[in-house]
């Protein structure tokens, strides 16, 4: 891995000294050069040494706008961790989560600053941070490698979010790997399909920043229709969860040769099926595809594979999706079974630069990571310091299939019918191969014996499913309920929401 800039605001800078008349930001209807970014990334820092000073955690509740970019880039230059807050959540939500992570200015727009008002959290609105002064060059407090950069929230299983502090370090080795691997530059034009709380979006706009590239801000609901999308604003780089290209498929918007010009597609965040990958390439036949994954505790991504340009060499694998590849070569894996050996199948675990160091909370600590001494796995319990040696357990089941690391499901996506253990990964493997299946979704059944299957496809019904089923599965693997939806729920970050499709029932 090439070694450089170790911190998010000195990779931006290097854009800002090679190429400041280059659009930095493209809103459609306007564009942020790389000076114009940094200088307004100024006034917002001097905003917030006005308010806070630097090095304090400063909230992030935003749309799309100026404010998002400037804002980020502001904390960065500061040494202030940025904490990207949703603006559509909960007051309740938001305000647990600036008090978790001690966020001491919540940077705005005019409509979010109505809703926090009473919510008791200090609030920067746009229209007051605009009318500030640019904070000088030397007055920046530069942050050094290991202070952190962002603080993410993810679910706790507890329903307590999980701070997951992310240093500059973690985020600079990622960043330097990936704009190699994707060759992004000065033309390169990235996608921004990812909210600002899902840590893909660092690759959105860091990526584009640190290669000297533009990051493209969609406008309305243009990201429905991605191939048009793509052509309209000469998109080379699209980055976005695999449910997009169902979604694509079922409004009919990834035709054949839809995206001639996109030279380079990854998806993250799920499972991405052969099918899909299959129309993808169908609509953009020049580019690359890659499949990569990763949990925020790993800093966006860990692995990648790239798909074969010629399908005739896909491999296939045991559950129908695309391998998940080798881990990063600068970070360092095991795969450990259930009695903590190493193993052609079970739990990855990592650790590397790209590591986090621990929870917001070190209780939430205490399972996640574990050592290897004298060939023994011995789970961490909180009782010595956490050291860069440790392991981070991703809870992530995978396989080495034809070589190639498989992503099986999550660890606690393994259940127990009737005495035997079953893989939901496997029964939606088995719905999707049937011709009438566009998607499938499997979850136990809640306070029940067995599982109930959801799956789309206009033409799907429920019982010849269940006959194809036990054609192909133990009778205790087949879904005692199939229904039959126009399209499965999402969370926010374009997951398939298994809480919405039990609260269904």
């Amino acid at each position: 891995m090439s070694t450089g800039p170790e911190t998010l605001p000195d990779l931006v800078l290097v854009g800002v000294r090679d190429h400041p008349d280059r659009a930095a930001v493209d809103f459609g209807t306007h564009r942020l050069t790389y000076r114009e970014l940094w200088e307004l990334a100024g006034v917002v820092a001097g905003h917030l040494l006005h308010r806070i000073g630097p090095g304090v955690p400063v909230g992030l509740c935003v749309t799309r706008t100026p404010l998002a970019y400037a804002g980020y880039l502001a904390a960065a230059r500061l040494g202030s961790p940025v904490v990207p807050l949703q603006p559509t959540h909960p007051v309740a939500r938001t305000t647990l989560t600036c008090r978790s992570a001690g966020v001491g200015l919540v940077l705005v727009d005019d409509e979010a600053a109505d809703r926090l008002v009473g919510s008791g959290l200090p609030v920067g609105p746009w229209s007051q941070v605009r009318q500030g002064h640019p904070v000088q060059q030397p007055a920046d407090r530069r942050p050094e490698p290991d202070d952190t950069a962002y603080i993410l929230f993810t679910s706790g299983s507890t329903g307590t979010p999980k701070g997951v502090p992310i240093r500059h370090r973690s985020a600079a080795a990622y960043l330097r790997h990936v704009v190699e691997r994707y060759e992004v530059g000065p033309g390169s034009r990235l996608s921004h399909t990812f909210d600002l709380t899902f840590d893909p979006s660092v690759f959105d706009l860091f990526a584009a920043w640190s290669g000297g590239g533009t990051l493209v801000v969609p406008q309305g609901n243009e990201l429905v229709q991605p191939a048009r999308h793509i052509r309209e604003r000469g998109v080379t780089h699209w980055f976005s969860v695999p449910s997009a290209v169902t979604l694509a498929r079922a409004l009919r918007g990834i035709p054949p040769g839809a995206m001639p010009e996109l030279r380079w597609s990854m998806f993250i965040g799920d499972q991405f099926s052969w099918e899909q990958a299959a129309a993808w390439r169908a609509a953009a036949p020049a580019g690359v595809i890659e499949n990569v994954y990763g949990p925020t505790e790993l800093t966006v991504a860990c692995t990648g594979y790239r798909v074969p340009a010629d399908p005739a060499d896909w491999i296939e694998t045991s559950n129908g999706t695309v391998p998940i590849g080798p881990v990063y070569p600068h970070l360092e894996h095991l795969v450990l079974d259930g009695t903590g050996r190493p193993a052609d199948e079970g739990e990855l675990c990592v650790r590397g630069v790209q590591r986090f160091g621990g929870y917001l909370d070190p209780a939430h600590d205490r399972g996640s990571f574990l050592d290897r001494r004298d060939g023994r796995t011995v789970r961490y319990d909180g009782a010595d310091k956490l050291t860069a040696g440790h392991w981070y357990r991703t809870g992530d089941r995978v396989r080495f299939e034809h070589g190639e690391l498989v992503h099986l499901g999550r660890m606690d996506r393994q259940v127990q019918v009737n005495g035997c253990r079953v893989e939901l990964g496997e029964v939606e493997a088995v719905l999707r191969r049937h011709p009438t299946v566009a998607d499938a979704a499997v979850v136990p059944a809640e306070g029940r014996a067995g599982l109930w299957a959801y799956c789309t496809g206009s033409a799907a019904d429920p019982a010849m499913l269940s006959a194809w089923l036990r054609d192909h599965l133990p009778s205790y693997m087949v879904p005692s309920r199939i229904r039959i939806l126009a399209r499965l729920p999402l969370n926010e970050n374009g997951k398939v929401d298994r809480r919405q499709l039990l609260a269904r029932d």
